[in-house]
């Protein structure tokens, strides 16, 4: 039978498609949430959408319907959370020996670099962040991303330059 043709619905070929995706959806959304229970939920959200539509889901397009559906997800994730933030007051209980001022400065530059990470476009944040994260080569995360060792290195170079600039201010 020819690949193309594959049937979602059977067992064996949804189980295949999800050997194959889930990791690097997983790591696609852990690098643009920063959170690993997250990215593992909607990555299994994802995955059980495309379950209950694999009869309209072609063989060819289940990759990219994968991702659409977590990255849909993923906004709809971020859409509730400025709703709970909006209502929610958090009243932080520590206990520690640092004095208030450290643990104030500490927080602020930790709040400064989090930001500056941010800021960077989607593609110089994935690339900074799998390479300084997960300690892949530039040739690791051009095969991942499908793009070449050279925009890997462009890349990194302005998600750099763009932090060095951003930060420079802070101590």
């Amino acid at each position: 039978m020819p690949s193309q043709n594959r049937n979602l619905c059977e067992e064996s070929t949804f189980s295949s498609i999800f050997r194959e995706y889930s990791q690097t959806l997983h790591h696609f959304l852990y690098y643009k949430t920063g959170n690993e229970s997250l990215s593992q939920d909607l990555v299994q959200e994802a995955f059980v959408r495309l379950w209950k539509n694999c009869q309209s889901v072609l063989f060819a397009t289940a990759k990219g319907y994968v991702f659409k559906t977590a990255n849909n997800l993923l906004l709809n994730e971020y859409e509730h959370q400025k709703v709970v933030l909006k209502f929610q007051k958090k009243k932080p209980i520590s206990h520690t020996e640092e004095s208030p001022q450290y643990l104030l400065e500490e927080k602020e530059l930790k709040t400064e670099l989090e930001a500056a990470i941010s800021a960077l476009p989607d593609k110089q944040r994935v690339v900074f962040l799998m390479s300084r994260i997960d300690k892949k080569t530039y040739k690791e995360i051009a095969e991942i991303i499908g793009i070449s060792k050279q925009a890997v290195e462009k890349r990194m170079y302005k998600a750099l330059d763009s932090l060095r600039k951003i930060t420079k201010n802070i101590r």
